[in-house]
């Protein structure tokens, strides 16, 4: 067993395998957070430092054991064989999690959080697991708020997402987070992958499948995203795809999974924020170019999506060249 380098300037995740584990989205991390050019550093380890089994048929041996844990800016627990998730959990892992430092930075991918949930560290919070999941989840850990429509939740200190792909949608909204949308552009390319997928978990629940002529939102999205700057509602929308409102309002929910009116505000906030890094407008600028009728709406939508205001979040972020921002 190598020893546990001490962690540099670098971000340093950890990625727990837990026995069972799933071999395609324990390399998630790894394949992600190590295109950022340097700034994660990447260790795996189990809760003894011996090989784990996964799912298929095959063994997983690592080079570190849980002393790795005790390291970490980030613990990443990516998901594991359901049969293995119960509402409680094995002495070896509440050990292992008990390494953990008091505000390290937590995300579970899939049935990740069913690890979060038995120790108590979801208990009162909003979190998300598998769709196909959430009846069982909820059976075991109805403290948990519970929201199954989303592909992550990003509360805080504590992140959970739902099934495979959402686990590269999680560690890329951490990217821009931590480092803006640059980078995690620059990654999602790298990985080919989009930087930001629409909707949640709704989309992806088996439902029956539409007649070959039905009518589709895909035109209208297409259409509003085009249009970000006028001053867009409901009726435009259900206009332009010559629906009435109620219709559109379902079929839009049933395909994206959110509301209109919560989808176009996502939008504008990701132009706004892509606006903010790599131009030189001013706020009020920027607002009228992506659709918020005043600079103080824009404030007002940003804070309360991300916490910050748009002139601290271009400090932090503006790309000084192309694919760099200023501050890592």
């Amino acid at each position: 067993m190598s020893q546990v380098p001490q962690p540099e300037s670098a971000h340093r995740i950890v990625v727990l395998a837990l026995d069972g584990v799933y071999p395609f989205e324990l390399g998630i991390a790894n394949r992600v957070f190590g295109s950022a050019d340097g700034r994660y550093e990447l260790l795996t380890c189990t809760v003894d430092g011996c090989p784990v089994r996964t799912d298929a048929d095959f063994e997983i041996a690592v080079d570190h054991g849980p002393e790795a844990l005790r390291t970490a800016d980030t613990v990443v627990i990516p998901p594991f064989d359901l049969a293995l998730a119960t509402g409680e959990l094995s002495d070896p892992v509440a050990d292992a999690l008990a390494m953990i430092r008091p505000g390290t930075r937590l995300v579970s991918i899939c049935t990740g959080a069913f690890v979060l949930a038995a120790a108590g560290l979801l208990d009162g919070r909003p979190a998300t697991t598998h769709w196909a999941l959430a009846e069982h989840f909820r059976r075991l850990f109805p403290q948990v708020r519970l929201d199954p429509d989303v592909l992550f939740i990003d509360d805080g200190d504590v992140l959970t997402s739902a099934g495979a792909a959402s686990g590269v949608d999680v560690c890329l909204h951490l990217i821009r987070t931590d480092h803006g949308s640059a980078v995690a552009n620059h990654v999602a390319r790298l990985c080919v992958v989009p930087p930001w997928r629409e909707g949640g978990q709704a989309q992806y629940i088996e439902q029956p499948v539409p007649e070959p002529t039905a009518v589709t939102t895909a035109a209208t999205r297409q259409w509003a995203l085009d249009h970000l700057h006028l001053p867009l509602t409901l009726t435009d929308l259900a206009g332009h795809a010559q629906m009435s409102l109620r219709t559109f309002a379902r079929r839009f929910r049933g395909e994206v999974g959110e509301s209109p009116g919560r989808w176009l505000t996502q939008q504008r906030l990701s132009r706004a924020r892509q606006l903010l890094e790599t131009s030189d407008l001013s706020v009020d600028q920027i607002a009228g170019q992506v659709g918020f009728t005043t600079a103080t709406s824009l404030r007002q939508h940003l804070h309360a999506a991300i916490g910050v205001a748009p002139l601290a979040y271009r400090r932090t972020f503006h790309a000084t060249r192309e694919g760099e921002p200023s501050i890592r």
